[in-house]
């Protein structure tokens, strides 16, 4: 799991790459939920030829987001990437934070 970000020069907005690769090997669909798109299911990651998921978002400089991957519609993941993790509203783990 990792996560990149690139300010861009000319907006002040932040390109964010979130890869994701399933601990076990295996997933059919890994979706991307967070506050920037009020943790709705319409972020799949792209599965790659390396069997990781990606997807690219530009999210608003200066900001900061909680996400989590849902993989299979079923396990919630976090990314060690994350730049730091706090409780979720539910009881259910934490949720990853990202600094733009």
């Amino acid at each position: 799991m990792s996560i990149t970000k690139k300010p861009l020069k000319v907006r002040p907005e932040c390109k964010v790459t979130f890869s994701y690769t399933p601990p076990d090997g295996t997933a059919q669909r890994v979706e991307l939920r967070g506050d920037f798109n009020d943790w709705r299911d319409d972020l799949p990651l792209k599965r790659q030829r390396d069997g990781s998921y990606r997807v690219t978002l530009s999210l608003p400089r200066d900001g900061e987001y909680a996400f989590r991957y849902l993989v299979d519609g079923e396990r919630w993941d976090n990314d060690e990437a994350a730049d730091r993790y706090v409780p979720n509203p539910f009881g259910t783990g934490d949720n990853g934070m990202l600094r733009t």
